[in-house]
């Protein structure tokens, strides 16, 4: 019993702080979203009046839709990166992997603020860098947070940019996973690289490419600080994303209760999307096994 009792003396810190920083708020927000609150009043019960009004404010499917762009833009762009860039550090004739993985990782271990107001200088229509070089070619010179076209897939590369060390960690630890004499077996059957990889190293990868695209639009639904820092949902809300509408309804127009509500249809929407892509990728893996 003794011996048994020291598991959870490691794991009682971490699980109290989970228990303080994560499930209690969420608990509070559940309750929070069945009133009216203003920070101001104290609170008013208000039944299922916020979740109705969710259902006819025409700015939730709108923001919904800019956040699934983002995803759109973001995820594939981040997934064929990374593995591309991993294939590559996993050859045997490629030098110095560790210190090119180390350099591609450390976007991942920089502020996200930091990093967003690094682009928007860079992104700069009359001084930045990508225009400048624009410039510099010749071309034309792109307005790529003031062109409403333009303003998602600018803010969806940061997103790739930031993220890309973290996806090629994740798929190399997938590529040191496959056994070298699955690839060996291959080319004693006569396959070539593209052949190898279709047959043998994509489908023996494809827990590895759940795990990411699950975690991706995860983190895809939650993306704010860079629109927030880069655009502030602008130009024309293009790029005003759903936890940004969240926030403008929390802090700007004091309706946290509605905020509260809002933030479950997103836990919601999550939760099925989860499902749904475990449901995918289940099916996948079933079939190739």
């Amino acid at each position: 019993m003794k011996r048994a009792s020291y598991g959870w003396e490691f794991i009682a810190p971490a699980a109290l702080l989970i228990v303080t920083f994560v499930v209690l708020p969420c608990v509070w927000g559940i309750g929070m979203s069945f009133t009216h609150y203003d920070a101001i009043a104290p609170a008013r019960f208000a039944g299922v009046d916020n979740f109705r009004r969710l259902a006819g404010d025409p700015m939730v499917p709108l923001t919904l839709k800019r956040t699934a762009l983002y995803v759109i833009y973001s995820l594939p762009t981040g997934l064929a990166l990374g593995l591309a860039i991993a294939l590559a550090l996993n050859a045997r004739w490629f030098k110095g992997r560790n210190f090119v993985r180390g350099l591609y990782f450390l976007p991942n271990v920089t502020s996200l603020a930091a990093v967003a107001f690094v682009w928007q200088w860079l992104m700069n229509p009359e001084f930045g860098l990508l225009n400048a070089g624009l410039r510099r070619v010749g071309m034309s010179t792109l307005g790529w947070l003031s062109d409403p076209n333009l303003a998602m897939p600018s803010v969806a590369l940061v997103g790739v940019w930031q993220g890309l060390g973290f996806t090629i960690l994740i798929y190399l630890s997938g590529l040191r996973g496959i056994p070298e004499e699955v690839h060996e077996a291959a080319k004693i059957d006569g396959a070539g690289p593209w052949p190898t990889f279709r047959s043998v190293t994509w489908p023996l990868l494809m827990p590895t490419t759940m795990f990411l695209t699950i975690m991706g639009v995860i983190a895809g639904f939650q993306v704010f600080q860079s629109v927030y820092i880069m655009t502030g949902g602008g130009p024309l809300d293009a790029t005003r994303v759903y936890l940004f509408y969240i926030f403008q309804s929390a802090f700007q127009n004091l309706e946290f209760g509605y905020a509260s509500a809002m933030a479950v249809l997103l836990f919601a929407i999550v939760m099925v999307l989860t499902g749904l892509q475990w449901a995918f990728y289940g099916r996948r893996l079933r079939t190739w096994q």
